[in-house]
């Protein structure tokens, strides 16, 4: 009995063996190809909406019951303006965090619009912090020490976003008032088609993004003070000596 199709040889089913296998082998193919495509889609998503949120941020047009006031290193800009909210009267005392050890607080007005007086009564130079995260420890220990409940927080706008993630990781109970500064080359209308602009908010996404998903994670964190390095290299030294070596 033939128990082949009428409008099937036994040529044409054997062509299309080879097709089968070659659509079976491309179906991995084309589930990689469509979540590459997706996951691309998502990161490009998340920056354009990280972008948005840089450059709609914009200083309050007035700032009431504020304690103190936190700068962060990383621009004259951003000292200057801080300057500018202490004498008039935004807070009571100013924190400068992140400055290098060897630059004294007379260097820093001598640079600035303040008067030497000024750094006498009302601001503080911490010279602990070594990026964003030793910004924050920096900040909240100064908060804590002050007894502080609002304070304005002044950085890049760029910076912002991170900037607060990281402070309300180590002081959830502090009142943080962002305070953003727009820097004289960040092109916030044409962002896209100013390189520089473009390339500043990709490295700092990246940065952000990567804080996020330590801090979702619940990872160890380091605390970004050169204090604690300084301990660090002193416990490894004590170790090997202990050990002896050559």
């Amino acid at each position: 009995m033939n128990t082949e199709r009428p409008d099937e040889s036994p040529e044409t089913g054997a062509s299309e063996k080879p097709r089968k296998i070659a659509r079976r082998a491309l179906r991995p193919a084309g589930v990689i190809t469509l979540v590459l495509v997706r996951g691309a889609g998502l990161l490009v998503g998340s920056f354009i909406r990280f972008a948005n949120e840089v450059i709609n941020l914009v200083p309050p047009a007035e700032i009431t019951g504020a304690d103190g006031i936190v700068v962060l290193t990383g621009g004259s800009q951003r000292i200057d303006q801080a300057i500018e909210l202490l004498n008039g009267g935004a807070g009571d005392r100013l924190l400068i965090s992140g400055v290098n050890p060897d630059i004294s607080s007379q260097q820093i007005a001598s640079v600035t619009s303040a008067e030497p007086a000024l750094f006498e009564c009302c601001i503080d130079i911490g010279h602990d912090a070594i990026d964003t995260v030793g910004n924050a420890n920096e900040a909240a220990q100064w908060v804590a020490e002050n007894k502080f409940a609002n304070v304005v927080v002044v950085t890049s706008n760029y910076h912002m976003p991170r900037s607060l993630m990281e402070l309300r990781r180590v002081d959830s109970t502090t009142n943080f008032i962002p305070y953003p500064v727009i820097a004289n080359d960040f092109d916030k209308i044409q962002w896209l088609q100013h390189s520089g602009s473009l390339r500043l908010l990709v490295a700092e996404y990246v940065k952000y993004m990567a804080a996020r998903a330590h801090l979702i994670r619940g990872g160890a964190s380091r605390d970004g003070l050169r204090s604690s390095l300084a301990n660090a290299d002193n416990v490894g030294l004590k170790s090997a000596n202990m050990a002896g070596g050559d």
